[in-house]
């Protein structure tokens, strides 16, 4: 995005949102990436970070972990490994091995659920791959210390190996020698010590000529000698080889793994910049959870809609002092392109221009803002601003130079892809002249199609506002019975400046207040207080919109709460029926059952029976009797005057009755959880559970 001047950015206060956003930052690519924050002007890239941001906002919303805990910065080390023949220490391998140890962490992190289910994170790794063989690589050579390991070449452990018999050879003979000194009396208190990598006794300076050896230096105090006896001269020599050989070794075996992962130089330098994306993500969105940020959605054209809109650094410093904070709602499109802010001062004109600026400057540059998350962006070109007292000494300007100097810039530059913004449009002239000249660059700028915010206490641009197609006035919200602005913005209508009635709030002399009325002209006068009526009258017809939505709400909330104890009502209702039709439906099926078990052993019966008459009646009764009802009812009256339920467990040879149909038959046997019961002539099986012990009755 262009801007307008260079300081724009300054004067949105969008460096102290990259101040924050820096602070956030783990590494210093991030850092770096914060510092210089870039304001998109393609769709594309708006989209991509701003769903980034997103994305990872909603993984700290619901606690889910993201690998990226390593704290990196590896440029020095990755362009080191770039240049031929050069040599990483075992610490900076140890460093680049964290780095694809975290991208191992990242690759495994996305499986193919994540990768569709967060798309804009999972774009920082395409056309990347990971590469296992560097972490091998090094774990081959290296310790978790990040010293090499003995069996890292044959040399080295051959060379490690006769190091350290010399040193175990070396520790006796010493120990020897001052066991020997020391039984002499020529030790001192510290008894031992190593001078230039070499071992040596600490003996009394007067005994330094009586020890043989060579002399290698003394204390400070000079009352202590360090010789290194002539029986470890030998020893300390071969010692001395080796460790050297050993660095030699150890120098080669690095520099040989630095070449061999040269090859690898890019790739982890794309590593370290992934690393380094994932950091800068992170950060936008813990500053997305600092002021309550939301993804708004952009569109590829200019237009502005904000609703429940925040002035970052104005809701942050509100927060910590737990005052609330007021937000805006303003939608700026093809047919209301200019929106003209009147109002008292202090009242909050230049804070809601100052929120749309920087709001839009966020949004372009993909950070969650503190909108409603229904708030939608359009896309500009170039931002111009003109805020405050611009006049200057260096150029002999007075204020009014200066502002026309920004005001023609602004008309000759303009277009349909500009949003400006500017405080106290024609001020530092006559008010006459001046309201001329703002309302011929109000005009100018609407017929370029750009979008902007003005604010004005001219009567004459509010007028303009209210018949210039494209051009809509606001106003600041000021409660004139307490005398105290509201911070409130009211689209629609233009703004009494409350010029007396802020004079009367100061406690001025109400004579100074009296003779000032009467050197403003009547019809001045007269329309500020109809503004102010007017704006009084907005004030009370919202709040009883308010009432009056707050019943409807009440109502429609008593509606649903009588249709759904009404829906309740039916659907006990229906479950009612539902259980009576599958109670007799369950009657009507063990009936049918009972009549097929009848009729098979009926059959049984004929195939049986000599005398097929007693068949064919004991066929008829249970085919053509004609109240089956009936005949039950009468069956179980007629079984209850004969026998007595007892109950009990069920043993062969009791009398039971069926639960199902009451009829009353003899155990003959018992199978299980099963019983074979005669019932008349014909033996049936049935569950225990539909049987009942019977005993009959006395005869009375």
């Amino acid at each position: 995005m262009r801007l307008y001047p260079e300081s724009a950015h300054i004067q949105l206060e969008f460096d102290k949102i990259k101040n924050l956003l820096v602070a956030h930052c783990a590494a210093e690519y991030a850092r770096n990436k914060a510092s210089n924050l870039r304001i998109h002007t393609q769709k594309d890239f708006i989209d991509t970070e701003l769903k980034q941001s997103h994305e990872y906002h909603q993984l700290s919303r619901n606690g889910i972990y993201f690998p990226n805990d390593y704290i990196l910065n590896l440029s020095n080390e990755l362009k080191l490994l770039a240049i031929q023949g050069a040599v990483l220490s075992g610490e900076e391998l140890m460093q680049l091995r964290k780095l694809a140890e975290s991208i191992e962490k990242i690759f495994r992190w996305f499986d193919s659920e994540r990768r569709t289910a967060y798309q804009a994170l999972a774009k920082v790794i395409v056309g990347t791959y990971y590469e296992k063989a560097i972490i091998s690589m090094i774990d081959d050579v290296l310790d978790d210390d990040g010293q090499v390991k003995d069996n890292a070449s044959p040399e080295l452990k051959s060379i490690r190996l006769n190091l350290y018999r010399k040193r175990n050879e070396l520790r006796r003979v010493f120990e020897k020698i001052v066991a020997r000194l020391n039984k002499q009396g020529y030790l001192a208190e510290i008894e031992e010590s190593f001078m230039s990598g070499r071992r040596v006794v600490a003996v009394f300076a007067e005994q330094k000529r009586t020890v043989k050896g060579i002399l290698h230096g003394e204390s400070d105090s000079r009352k202590t000698a360090f010789v290194e006896p002539e029986e470890t001269i030998e020893l300390n020599n071969e010692v001395y080889e080796l460790e050297n050989d050993e660095r030699k070794e150890v120098y080669r075996i690095l520099r040989d793994l630095t070449a061999r992962l040269s090859v690898h130089a890019s790739l982890l330098a794309m590593y370290h910049t992934i690393v380094g994306e994932y950091d800068f993500i992170r950060a936008k969105a813990r500053l997305a959870s600092d002021m309550n940020g939301e993804y708004p959605s952009v569109v590829d054209r200019s237009h502005i809609h904000l609703v429940q809109a925040f002035h970052p650094l104005l809701f942050l410093y509100h927060q910590k002092t737990g005052k609330p904070t007021i937000p805006i709602s303003i939608t700026l499109d093809e047919g209301k392109r200019i929106l003209v802010i009147s109002g008292p001062n202090a009242g909050g004109k230049t804070v809601t221009l100052k929120t749309v600026g920087l709001l839009q400057m966020m949004v372009q540059s993909g950070l969650l803002v503190p909108v409603n998350a229904s708030s939608q962006f359009g896309i500009f070109k170039q931002l111009m601003i003109h805020i405050g007292d611009t006049q200057s000494i260096e150029f002999e300007l007075s204020t009014y130079s200066s502002h026309l100097i920004h005001m023609k810039y602004l008309m000759e530059n303009a277009n349909g892809r500009t949003l400006f913004f500017i405080d106290e449009l024609g001020s530092g002239s006559d008010p006459n002249l001046g309201g001329a000249f703002a309302e011929v660059i109000l005009q100018e700028l609407a017929k370029k199609h750009a979008f902007g915010i003005v604010t004005t206490h001219y009567l004459n641009l509010k007028i303009m506002a209210g018949k210039t197609p494209g051009i809509i006035n606001g106003a600041m919200a000021f409660d004139e019975k307490n005398l105290q602005p509201q911070y409130k913005l009211l689209i629609g209508k233009p703004g009494s400046s409350y010029t007396f009635s802020i004079a009367e709030r100061i406690g001025l002399n109400k004579d100074l207040i009296n003779r000032a009325r009467s050197l403003v002209a009547e019809d001045q006068y007269r329309l500020d207080k109809l503004l102010n009526r007017t704006e009084q009258d907005l004030r009370d017809l919202e709040k009883k919109e308010k009432e009056l939505h707050t019943a409807i709400r009440e109502t429609e909330k008593l509606k649903k709460e009588m249709e759904q104890v009404l829906n309740e009502e039916r659907h006990q209702q229906q479950v009612q029926l539902l259980r009576e039709q599958n109670r007799v439906s369950e009657e009507r099926i063990a009936y049918l059952k009972d009549m097929e078990r009848k009729l098979k052993q009926l059959l049984i019966e004929w195939r049986k029976e000599e005398d097929k008459t007693k068949v064919i009646r004991q066929m008829n009764a249970l085919l053509f009797k004609k109240d089956e009802k009936k005949a039950v009812s009468k069956m179980q009256k007629k079984i209850d005057s004969k026998f007595a339920e007892i109950g009990g467990e069920i043993k062969t040879g009791d009398k039971v009755k069926l639960k199902l149909n009451h009829q009353v038959g003899e155990v003959l046997e018992l199978r299980g959880k099963r019983a074979v019961v005669k019932v008349g002539l014909l033996p049936m099986q049935v569950d225990l559970k539909d049987l009942v012990v019977v005993k009959e009755k006395l005869n009375e």
